[in-house]
């Protein structure tokens, strides 16, 4: 009897022409949840400039300032940034900013029992710029996931990305609100690497496309030692999209896909290959452990640089030119 092991040695063709089989095997989607995802941020800052009514609330009366804050806010909120005590309100006013609205700041998690913050900060931004850097990013990446995987897996990495970016984020960043769906889409990132790992074998120049990955991920956290950009929230967004990778977009054996259409005396024995199953297993108990840990120390009102005094360096690097604020 054939086993299925080896169907795909005997069926295994060259490396493009194999991608090109498999590809063939595949459903592909039609994205909508990102488009949704995208149009509902969007719709949120439309209702903040709308109810923050700058120009009615700026006691200078000067529409241009209202105009640049709305716009260039990001300039001292870049990625998933925050604000502190020293640059103002960005583009909200006194009575109605980031912090009212749902961003995240530790003592209303902590001491005011404000767990929804953990969710909310993923839809809020500080800036047009802000968001539509964010949004243009999260289009890229992910309508390609959706399309492949499906609007329920891609909407789970989008959610517990963005909630693990600020768990994380809420960890180490305790005097500041941070706002912004970074951690979401750094967890898209972490998701596409992870997924070619876990399917390294259907794909063709694969070293090229890892490579490629490597130095995008790279080079988008390297901008997180910035000074006023929140990295823990892309770290945190990132491993947790890069964990989930591994749990929910395997892609099938090929010989699984065409198991209907498979001669009597070929058993397909599996699903996925071993090495998925193990890296989905291990992948399942660092992120229960992680939510789980991460979410204790939270709660406990732990200061996360009390335990990794390093860390301090993962978000922002002091140089002559400026300053890190590592509260």
């Amino acid at each position: 009897m054939m086993t299925g092991d080896d169907l795909e040695r005997r069926r295994r063709p060259k490396d493009s022409s194999r991608t090109e089989s498999y590809v063939r095997t595949e459903t592909y989607w039609t994205s909508w949840l990102i488009p949704v995802f995208v149009v509902a941020n969007i719709a949120v800052f439309v209702v903040i400039m709308y109810v923050n009514n700058c120009p009615k609330h700026n006691r200078m009366r000067i529409d241009g300032k209202c105009v640049a804050s709305y716009v260039f806010g990001v300039l001292k909120c870049a990625g998933d940034g925050y604000v502190n005590d020293h640059h103002g309100k960005m583009f909200l006013d006194d009575d109605l900013d980031l912090e009212k609205l749902g961003a995240l700041q530790w003592m209303k998690i902590v001491h005011g029992h404000q767990a929804w913050r953990l969710v909310t900060a993923n839809w809020l931004h500080a800036g047009l710029i802000h968001l539509v850097a964010n949004m243009l990013s999260i289009v890229l990446i992910g309508i390609r996931l959706e399309q492949q995987f499906g609007f329920l897996r891609v909407g789970v990495i989008y959610i517990l990305s963005g909630f693990g970016g600020s768990v994380l984020s809420s960890l180490f960043i305790q005097k500041n609100i941070s706002v912004g769906a970074s951690g979401a889409l750094f967890g898209l990132l972490g998701t596409m690497l992870s997924e070619l790992i876990t399917n390294w074998t259907i794909y063709s120049n694969k070293a090229a496309a890892l490579l490629t990955l490597v130095v995008i991920v790279v080079v988008n956290l390297a901008v997180g030692i910035l000074p006023f950009v929140d990295n823990f929230a892309h770290i945190g967004g990132f491993l947790t999209g890069f964990l989930l990778g591994f749990i929910l977009l395997p892609r099938p054996r090929f010989g699984w896909l065409e198991r209907h259409t498979l001669p009597a005396d070929v058993r397909v024995n599996s699903k996925y290959k071993v090495y998925q199953y193990v890296l989905g297993l291990l992948a399942l108990v660092l992120i229960v452990a992680g939510f789980t840990v991460g979410l204790v120390m939270l709660f406990h009102g732990e200061n996360g640089y009390k335990r990794c005094h390093w860390c301090r360096y993962l978000n922002c690097v002091p140089t002559s030119k400026w300053r890190c604020n590592t509260s």
